[in-house]
């Protein structure tokens, strides 16, 4: 229970928080018609390999 506690709480970092607003703001908008898929997919891409690639890089 005390495991669960703590990814939760690691979920509510700001870095997490940004990822998270991040794609969910360009997802909307690509279903909406505002932007094109390809902007979607390199934004999200680099968005997520920034937070993936910094994550993993703490737990070294």
């Amino acid at each position: 229970m005390k495991k669960l506690f703590e990814n939760i709480a690691n979920l509510l970092k700001i870095k997490t928080l940004v990822t998270i607003a991040a794609v969910f703001v360009f997802i909307v908008k690509s279903l909406r018609g505002e932007i094109e898929t390809d902007s979607i997919m390199l934004v999200v891409g680099t968005v997520t390999a920034f937070y993936f690639g910094t994550v993993s890089d703490k737990k070294l």
